[in-house]
């Protein structure tokens, strides 16, 4: 018997996986600048330059408290090194508002480049492909309609648990590339805190996170070359003196689990970024 519907259905489950690794790939290698044309870019540009504004006015109030708190007694301000030391902060906190999109951009460009380093070991995601094994569509195929009907509700529920973990593992990949963007937007008013000793760590923060998320991608990329590691290795052994019911459950069984190393790899990036370099 032709069993057409259960190889289709799975096969449309792996190619919404191949289609999303692809997407994947694409985001991981790519620049916030040239996303989406570019678009989305030019609206955070544009926040950016607005908020500049408010980062003004904080980098302000924020060397007058520092101003005042780092100063013994006024006899202080007499003092040409303090009042050098102070003005040198000052510029530079007002530079890293003015210039501080550029500076995240190249922040991004070396952590993209060891992202791209890592991603162009294996080439590409073509060895993260999954392709159902003939034998297990033979097998199938040759199963009668009976036998056929634990076939369904085995490849439904795979189809559906591949289906998932493929949109969830995109989603997360769509979530670091958000996240740019927003410490793009964001970025003046974080950066206003380094006029002060006792702000600066609110910058140190900002930048240390924004690092952290940059090289999350490079933690994403070597889960998926451990992953084409699994899937290059070949098809989860088949044994034949089973009923093609077990075959089959097996064969989805080690799939998907594969496909959760991939998944829990990438939904924990951020941590063990943070558990790695400490930001």
């Amino acid at each position: 018997m032709d069993n057409s519907w259960v190889v289709d259905n799975l096969q449309k489950a792996f190619s919404t996986w191949n289609d999303r690794m692809e997407e994947l790939w694409g985001l991981l290698t790519q620049s916030p600048e040239t996303f989406k044309d570019g678009a989305i870019w030019n609206a955070m540009v544009g926040i950016n330059g607005t908020l500049q504004a408010i980062g003004y006015g904080l980098l302000v109030l924020f060397f007058a408290i520092n101003l005042f708190r780092s100063a013994a007694s006024f006899r202080d301000f007499q003092r040409p090194e303090y009042a050098l030391r102070q003005l040198i902060q000052f510029v530079l906190a007002k530079t890293a508002i003015t210039y501080g999109l550029e500076f995240l951009t190249k922040i991004f460009a070396i952590c993209n480049g060891i992202v791209a380093s890592a991603a162009g070991s294996i080439g590409g995601v073509e060895g993260a492909s999954i392709t159902m094994p003939d034998e297990i569509i033979n097998a199938i195929n040759d199963v009668s309609f009976w036998h056929s009907i634990p076939l369904w509700l085995i490849t439904l529920m795979g189809t559906i648990f591949i289906t998932i973990l493929a949109f969830i593992m995109i989603l997360t990949v769509y979530g670091r590339f958000f996240k740019l963007y927003m410490y793009a937007a964001l970025s003046p008013i974080a950066l206003s805190s380094f006029v002060g000793s006792s702000t600066s760590f609110i910058g140190k923060s900002f930048l240390k996170s924004y690092i952290g998320v940059c090289m999350e991608g490079a933690v994403i990329v070597l889960a998926c070359i451990i992953f084409t590691a699994f899937a290059s290795s070949g098809a989860p052994p088949i044994a034949e003196d089973v009923s093609v019911v077990t075959q089959v459950w097996t064969y989805l069984a080690e799939t998907v689990f594969n496909l959760l190393i991939l998944v829990g790899l990438t939904k924990t990036a951020d941590r063990i970024v943070k558990e790695m370099f400490g930001v």
